[in-house]
């Protein structure tokens, strides 16, 4: 992981900053056997420990931490690896970790009640599973994520390619950010009813690695290759790198046709990841800022790229990009099951539904302003606030929403319904993203996390050959807790 140096800040900007084959076997159970050859072992331990998030004169940050840091380790290993983790909780409350994006055995998947007990205080879990892909990916919890995600737990995950794109320097950048008192403490209003109908918890304080960056070094002509992790609960990046030209190499660790961002802008919704090459093209001694545009009229610096004096060489180099795809089965769309998904509720929720009734249809698509008055009033004083076809997750234990025949290739047709963006993970799967209002993606780019727009429209496809019963849920954490949740059985 990379680290920075030691960044100065402002009052104001601490108070605003806020093997590839045609046809792939199912994947096969691991066996838990303490003889099991060459597993990479690692130990997390979690628990509070304060952390330096903001320098002096503001006080270190009490967390909760794997290990004693935010982000917990780096786990690194090879494509086609064992990894065996060891968790210990060391919280004053039940906890699990969840390797996002990793498809990994259900068993393993770290949904708690759904595929395991969680992990009660003072006690252990073993995950262990192997690396199937290559690419970034990270760990959190499943439990109470939206505070223990926002208190600090999670990590960076990842899996090299036996054959990795040629770079001067891999670095991570786990993104996140928080919401911090003017004493520099975690604000305690997780769970707030404004938060859970709206954008979710959107932090003041934005960090890299777990610190306020002021300069990242580079060096004239090194070529990066920058693995960006959005782990915030629900802050959504679109990252400007000004003059230089960032070249998207693979979208939630899976690789893509090597692109430049849509707009110049790289955009990472909740839990998304992106792997760019950059190429360093400034004047030895310049800086250049990284800039988050996302939300209009609260743009910030995120940091300055500072260019040492001495180049590295004179010109980029030009080496290839293109990453080896992994050992995903590819959709069959000529025989492809069809699913159709709506994400509604939230606050102006009835609202964007009676917009879109005329293409939605039905009792669902308005109701009649009184009907409307009545469903807004239900959401606002009760514990129902997001909706996936019209129902919303309650408690730990999910009838699925969805059965999937095993080994076939499904479509899901989804709607956001909604005011707001969410960013939609599936479990166990990666998928193709293969439309968007309607029309085909350039791509064709694999994920396991897509973010939808309001009143947007998106097709996913892939083959369902994971078995077991998988989350399926927007990953602004807020939003999953207050509904927008299910599950999807593979059978």
């Amino acid at each position: 992981m990379s680290h920075f140096r030691s960044p100065t800040l402002t009052r104001r900007t601490f108070l605003t900053s806020a093997t590839a084959g045609a046809a792939v076997s199912l994947l096969a159970p691991p066996t838990f056997s303490a003889a099991s050859p060459a597993a990479r072992e690692y130990k997390l331990r979690c628990a509070p420990a304060p952390v330096r998030l903001v320098p002096e004169p503001w006080a270190e940050t009490q967390a909760w931490t794997y290990n004693d840091a935010v982000p917990g380790p780096e786990i690194r290993v090879r494509q086609g690896e064992r990894l065996r983790v060891t968790v210990e909780n060391g919280l004053a409350e039940e906890t699990t970790v969840h390797w996002h994006g990793m498809r990994v055995h259900n068993a393993m998947d770290g949904v708690p009640h759904l595929t395991q007990t969680p992990i009660a205080p003072g006690e252990t879990f073993v995950y262990e599973y192997d690396a199937v892909d290559a690419g970034t990916f990270w760990y959190h919890p499943h439990q109470c994520s939206f505070e223990q995600v926002g208190r600090g737990l999670y990590g960076p995950l990842i899996v090299e390619e036996a054959e990795p794109i040629r770079v001067d320097r891999d670095v991570t950048w786990v993104l996140d950010d928080w919401r911090l008192t003017k004493a520099g403490a975690i604000s305690d209003d997780f769970g707030g009813r404004h938060d859970m109908m709206h954008s979710g918890r959107i932090g003041n304080t934005v960090t890299i690695n777990g610190r306020v960056p002021e300069t990242f070094a580079v060096r004239k002509g090194e070529r990066l290759r920058l693995r960006l992790i959005n782990a915030a609960n629900a802050r959504v990046f679109a990252l400007d790198f000004a003059d230089l030209e960032p070249v998207i190499v693979a979208l939630d660790g899976q690789p893509v046709a090597p692109h430049a961002p849509d707009g110049g802008q790289v955009v990472l919704g909740s839990a998304m990841r992106v792997d760019l090459v950059v190429d360093l093209t400034g004047k030895p001694g310049s800086r250049v800022s990284v800039v988050d545009r996302f939300y209009e009229g609260l743009e910030y610096r995120l940091v300055d790229l500072a260019y040492d004096d001495a180049p590295l060489r004179e010109r980029a180099p030009d080496w290839p990009m293109d990453l080896p795809a992994n050992p995903l089965a590819e959709p069959d769309m000529d025989n492809a099951m069809r699913h159709e998904v709506t994400f509604n509720g939230g606050m102006m929720g009835q609202m964007v539904m009676q917009q879109l009734g005329g293409s939605m249809g039905g009792e669902g698509a308005g109701g009649g302003m009184m009907g409307n008055m009545r469903s807004m009033m239900n959401m606002m004083h009760g514990d129902d606030i997001w909706f996936i076809n019209g129902m919303a997750a309650q408690g730990h234990i999910l009838d699925p929403m969805l059965t999937l025949e095993r080994g076939a290739t499904h479509v899901l047709a989804m709607t956001n319904a909604t005011a707001w963006h969410h960013p939609i993970h599936l479990h166990g799967h990666s998928f193709r993203v293969i439309s968007r209002n309607g029309q085909p993606t350039r791509y064709r780019e694999w994920q396991d996390t897509v973010l939808m727009a309001p009143r947007e429209t998106a097709e996913i496809a892939f083959v369902a050959d994971n078995p077991g019963d998988w989350m399926f849920h927007c990953h602004i954490l807020e939003h999953q807790a207050s509904g927008m949740m299910g599950v999807i059985r593979v059978g």
